[in-house]
């Protein structure tokens, strides 16, 4: 480690594109927020501050051998002591990077998605208090810092997916968010205080190098796990899962922001972050690749019926970030970071493209936007079929890379089961993300006219203007170029992660030769359902109802928690809590009222208001104590 000295250029610098969004949220929240065009000034301009920032960050820094790190003291107590600061080192790096570019893009992609919206000066705020949670997030020196702004990230998301909070089920998608996450920060937070307790120290560096040595692998285990809590909320992992397809009631570009490479994905930043730490646990490492795998499969399943475009890729999102934690649990530490990076840019893509296609026809649904003339929409369209591509795993995109990374890491496990998942994984990706895609080119009942009308998206805006359009193309434009290059990037992702020491990558000719037939395969079963001249484009799972209502229910999953909420929550502990306030708590305060009256009532005895009776009463008392005295 190096440490960074107080007044160097790379510490104002990263407190400048730590604090700038911070100081936008501020600035438009509470005083420009009447005034859109400052508003729009202000979050741009700190939001490229911040992204050139980062950019220059990654290039300056691209050939350091130890981390950089600049930290003051914040707490100390006895034995323990919680600083305040930053750590640059690959790994931060490069997320920095991701978060920033996805952020300012977003943000440009809205000045034509959200045109007209009475709230977009509010909407812009939000975006920017959300990219300084990000950022504090990726730069944190220390667990309890990065918890802080963990906490702050999912404030953000709240109240970005219930932006139009309106809308009921926008309200109800960003309390369900904000529930079940908060579900798997407890443990979280109780993983932070067993590492106090046992370590004294917080800071990352000095996790991943002291606690596999310091703390007994029971204890390890725990602590890792209960850390690990946090990430199954965070990142919609089973059993938490079903929050994040809800959370698609924000406005598109909200999805895109935190399905890319932000929010959910920032459970699997902390992973990698701490990795040092899993990697001396083993147990920890086999609960990671079981959940990662049984949240890939259920997921992928769910996205198979669906028909709500950005619930599709929600589906999706959870499927994938299961793909990047069975890499990581796995063993494979680049396995995971790569592919949670060049997730970031295609997933970005295809929830960007479907916000111009949900702006310009006002529907969800992609078979109702395939027959008003979805593919006359020439850049979106070309746009999520490379996205859908990526995502599917075909050559040369760049999911393709990133995936195949992820399947070499299962091929080096004892057990084959977990390889085998991973390929079924790949082929229900690739049956999904085509099933869309051939709907949307070939529409089953194409429109008479050649163009399409022009609709209102769920924020009641017309279709786009030449301006709206340009700049939501631009972003797509961009993200597309990145999904197609970011393959390519992997030798030199790789040396830099591992500080220019990258370990040998097994490789596996059959595994990528079967690995490609599956996604074929998984394609030409979608082009025959729903691609080919003639097809009914309905599914094999419409003659199975049942298993296709299991998936379009979740897997019963909200159905469960329903019955959890009402018979455990409400059946049990609201009723305990009910019976303990109207026995407990308010029998005590009633027994106090009413030995009050009663102690009130025997003392009006004594007092009748009669001067007789009261001097009979003194004199009494005066001639028993002359008895008493004088029988002494």
């Amino acid at each position: 480690m190096t440490a960074v000295a107080p007044g160097s250029t790379i510490v104002w610098l990263t407190l400048a594109a730590m604090g700038l969004p911070f100081a936008a949220f501020l600035a438009i929240f509470f005083v420009t927020r009447p005034r859109l065009l400052p508003s729009l000034v202000i979050s741009l301009a700190c939001s490229a501050f911040s992204l050139a920032v980062a950019w220059w960050l990654l290039i300056h820094l691209r050939g350091i051998d130890a981390p950089l790190m600049f930290q003051a003291l914040w707490m100390h107590g006895g034995q323990a002591s919680i600083g305040f600061g930053f750590l640059l080192d690959p790994l931060s790096l490069v997320m920095l990077a991701i978060v920033t570019s996805i952020s300012f893009l977003v943000q440009v992609y809205s000045l034509g998605y959200m045109a007209g919206d009475p709230g977009m000066a509010k909407y812009y705020s939000f975006l920017s208090l959300f990219a300084w949670s990000m950022i504090g997030l990726v730069v944190a020196s220390n667990l309890m810092q990065l918890y802080i702004f963990w906490e702050l990230v999912g404030l953000s998301s709240y109240l970005l997916i219930g932006f139009w909070h309106q809308k009921f089920s926008a309200s109800q998608a960003g309390k369900k968010a904000f529930v079940m996450t908060r579900l798997g920060d407890l443990g979280f937070f109780l993983g932070i205080i067993v590492l106090l307790l046992n370590l004294g120290d917080l800071s990352i560096l000095g996790l991943n190098s002291q606690a596999a040595a310091k703390l007994s692998p029971a204890l390890l285990t725990a602590s890792a796990v209960l850390v690990f809590c946090g990430v199954v909320g965070k990142s919609a992992q089973f059993p938490l899962l079903t929050w994040l397809p809800d959370a698609m009631e924000g406005p598109t570009p909200v999805s895109a922001l935190l399905h890319s490479a932000t929010m959910v994905a920032a459970g699997v930043y902390l992973v990698s972050r701490l990795y040092p730490m899993y990697a001396a646990s083993a147990d920890a490492l086999a609960i990671m690749l079981a959940i990662g795998t049984v949240t890939m499969l259920l997921a992928s399943t769910m996205a198979m019926v669906a028909r709500d475009i950005k619930q599709v890729w929600a589906y999706s999102t959870v499927s994938q970030l299961g793909f990047m934690l069975m890499g990581l649990g796995a063993g494979s530490y680049f396995a995971g970071v790569f592919h949670l990076t060049t997730h970031a840019a295609f997933k970005a893509l295809l929830f960007l493209c479907s916000g111009v296609f949900i702006h310009h026809f006002g529907t969800n649904d992609f078979f109702d936007m395939s027959r008003q003339g979805a593919r006359h929409l020439r850049i979106p369209m070309v746009c999520i079929t490379i996205a859908g591509a990526a995502l599917a795993g075909v050559f040369p995109l760049a999911g393709f890379f990133s995936k195949e990374a992820v399947m070499g890491s299962l091929a080096e496990l004892d057990q084959g089961i977990w390889l085998w998942a991973g390929l079924l994984g790949a082929l229900l990706t690739a049956y999904y993300t085509f099933r869309l895609l051939f709907v949307m080119w070939r529409p089953l009942q194409p429109l008479q006219d050649k163009q399409s009308n022009p609709g209102h998206d769920d924020h009641q805006h017309s279709g786009h203007s030449s301006f709206g359009y340009g700049v939501m193309s631009a972003a797509l434009i961009v993200l597309a170029g990145f999904t197609i290059a970011l393959g390519f990037l992997g030798d030199k992702l790789i040396a830099f992660l591992h500080w220019q020491r990258p370990p040998q990558i097994p490789h596996h000719t059959w595994l990528l030769v079967t690995a490609i037939l599956v996604v074929l395969v998984g394609i030409a079963l979608a082009w025959w359902e729903f691609g080919r001249r003639g097809a009914a484009q309905e599914g094999f799972l419409r003659r199975f109802p049942a298993l296709e209502t299991l998936f379009a229910r979740r897997w019963y999953l909200d159905d469960l928690y329903r019955r959890l909420t009402d018979y455990v929550v409400y059946g049990v502990f609201s009723r305990l809590c009910t019976l303990n306030d109207r026995r407990v708590v308010d029998g005590a305060i009633d027994g106090v009222c009413r030995g009050t009256v009663g102690a009130g009532w025997l003392l009006s005895f004594l007092q009748s208001g009669l001067l007789q009776y009261n001097l009979f009463a003194m004199v009494l008392v005066i001639a028993l104590v002359g008895i008493y005295f004088l029988l002494l």
